[in-house]
């Protein structure tokens, strides 16, 4: 768009010219220049029809076209317009910041800000949620981008991920939830060698289950990996297929 921009801008400065031909490869960012509704381009598609106000009001019979000429042709003035934009350097009349994209951005990290500040100061989290890290050993840091470090790593499956939520919240059912919730019911680990079947226990000394967890490090891949091999060690048996994630991941 900002070539187009350009373009237009030299064609209507020009003295005698009556008909513009914009030849482009990307004629859907074209027609966003004469969309009026809201668009990350639209400081580029309002600097261009202001261009083309004066150029019409000179002439009535004055003539825009646009041609679509796709790269896959390879046109030859395609190849010669890509290597002088190269080693273009624009000077930006406008600063930056007053972007749609630029002011999206802001926006989206106020928020994930604020999120971040509640989450920590206030304790939101809650004292039973589990802590993991990615696998170069940092927290894993709330963002927006392609779903998240979380679901990047689990939205495949919504078993899995229903599993993995239910681990972090420590809202499984084992004997550290029954014991919350339902103290009545049966608590103690099947293991016998453990008064109450916790999560702690399960993931750091539990032998009964596969030994993916790494209980020196607390990575989200390992965590994954360890639900993944024992799909039934926080799963309610009764409302779910024992195979389910595994089946998920082939």
């Amino acid at each position: 768009m900002f070539a187009i921009r350009c373009g237009i801008n030299q064609a209507t400065a020009k003295p005698n010219v009556s008909k513009i031909v914009v030849i482009t490869d990307s004629i859907h960012a074209a027609k966003r220049i004469f969309d009026p509704s809201s668009h990350p381009l639209q400081i580029q598609s309002v600097a261009i029809l202001k261009d083309l106000r004066l150029f019409f009001s000179k002439d009535p019979n004055n003539l825009i076209m646009f041609w679509e000429c796709p790269s896959c042709l390879n046109w030859h003035l395609h190849k010669a317009v890509d290597l002088e934009m190269k080693v273009f350097h624009p000077t930006f009349l406008f600063p930056s910041k007053i972007s749609w994209d630029y002011s999206k951005k802001v926006e989206c990290n106020n928020i994930a800000n604020i999120w971040k500040m509640i989450f920590q100061a206030l304790d939101g989290r809650g004292k039973q949620f589990l802590k993991l890290h990615d696998d170069d050993l940092n927290n894993i840091e709330l963002s927006y981008i392609k779903g998240g470090p979380w679901l990047q790593t689990f939205r495949y499956s919504n078993t899995l991920c229903t599993c993995v939520t239910r681990v972090i919240t420590n809202h499984a059912p084992i004997g550290e939830y029954r014991l919350r919730f339902f103290p009545k019911e049966e608590f103690k680990c099947p293991c016998g060698a453990y008064p109450i079947e916790s999560r702690r226990h399960i993931l750091h000394d539990y032998s009964r289950f596969n030994s993916y967890w790494n209980p020196g490090r607390d990575l989200l891949s390992h965590f994954v990996m360890f639900l993944k091999t024992n799909p039934n060690v926080f799963a309610f048996l009764n409302n779910i297929n024992s195979t389910s994630i595994g089946r998920s991941y082939n």
